[in-house]
């Protein structure tokens, strides 16, 4: 089990506006926000369910393109996060669908942020 993950960005402001609006639909919201006067080399902002911040971005050396999967607790709040990504403007990936290869109940949808990082929503429930 991960406790966290980080990714580097081009952009801080807009990359944090990004994925403030893309994760809200999961139960993400931003939790913290790291700058240089707190001790670190970097401007950094963790987002995360229930105040714990599981997904890190920050400026500094690009360590992409990746991908990040985000479980969602149903299939609208996939619906949900690919709406918000694409009117963030997010590239789309693959709109809200089954992908059977991976399992029967896969749901997921995928798209690439500012940094060409694939940002994927996936529930694997019927609901």
């Amino acid at each position: 089990m991960l406790d966290h993950v980080g990714v580097r960005v081009r952009d801080f402001a807009k990359a944090k506006a990004f994925f403030k609006a893309v994760l809200a639909p999961l139960g993400y919201e931003l939790v913290i926000e790291l700058t240089p006067e707190m001790g670190v080399d970097y401007v950094g902002a963790g987002f995360g369910p229930r105040g714990k911040p599981e997904f890190w971005i920050g400026t500094g050396q690009a360590n992409g393109p990746v991908h990040v999967a985000f479980l969602a607790p149903n299939r609208a709040a996939v619906e949900a996060f690919y709406a918000a990504a694409i009117a963030a403007g997010a590239t789309d990936h693959g709109a809200p669908g089954v992908r059977a290869h991976y399992h029967p109940n896969y749901f997921g949808a995928f798209v690439l942020d500012g940094d060409g990082n694939n940002i994927e929503a996936v529930c694997h429930t019927t609901a």
